[in-house]
């Protein structure tokens, strides 16, 4: 028994860490809401973009190497990696004038 928690205990902790909930970005008006997403520095983290639009629109980072389609209505998941502090940009390639948003890592 007492081996079953230690095998347990050390396998949660050998498991990368992962921010707890995704992080909502919506995509309203052509425009991202929040523009501005702060994720930990050195956790993996996930985004969920609902694209609440009635146009699909593209969420893509270059420094992030991230492109995903997001149909009108629909919702797209986002994983991101650990990633350096620092301020990534991202936009909807399909509206680039008004879509546009920063991924801060603190």
């Amino acid at each position: 028994m007492r081996l079953l928690i230690l095998a347990a205990l050390l396998g949660a902790v050998a498991l990368p860490a992962l921010a707890a909930d995704p992080i909502e970005v919506r995509i309203r008006d052509h425009r991202f809401h929040p523009d501005v997403v702060e994720v930990p520095a050195g956790q993996k983290a996930r985004l969920l973009v609902i694209n609440e639009d009635s146009e699909p629109e593209e969420f893509e980072s270059t420094d992030l190497n991230r492109e995903k389609l997001i149909r009108a209505g629909a919702s797209a998941t986002i994983f991101l990696p650990p990633l350096e502090p620092g301020e990534y940009p991202f936009y909807g390639e399909f509206h680039a004038d008004t879509a546009q948003g920063t991924i801060v890592v603190k």
